[in-house]
């Protein structure tokens, strides 16, 4: 798994963009939960989609990029939590133990 990493608010600008081409997922991480370890953990091994690019956030570290996220997607903060961006909109969302391979695949 390739993850690239959000680390400022103005990226979302390149998540948008990038939406509008190939399906974007956004993985926000706690990484003192447990939940989001095992979660993190249950993506890493199973296969990702082809063309399909993933970002992960910390939520800790990088609290207003998440918030940002949150209001930009119009989604409820949650963590761990994975989000499914198409054509600059949100289509898809799913947190703590219902983050699986499978379902994302999916949605797409």
């Amino acid at each position: 798994m390739n993850w690239t990493e959000l680390t400022n608010e103005a990226e979302l600008d390149t998540v948008i963009e990038e939406s509008k081409t190939q399906p974007v997922v956004i993985y926000k991480h706690g990484t003192r939960c447990h939940i989001s370890a095992m979660a993190m953990n249950r993506l890493e091994r199973e296969e990702a989609p082809a063309n399909v690019k993933f970002y992960y956030l910390d939520v800790i570290a990088k609290r207003p990029v998440s918030n940002h996220v949150a209001e930009l997607f119009h989604v409820q903060h949650e963590s761990p939590q994975l989000l499914l961006i198409k054509d600059g909109e949100c289509t898809y969302e799913e947190s703590h133990n219902g983050i699986r391979m499978d379902e994302l695949a999916e949605q797409l």
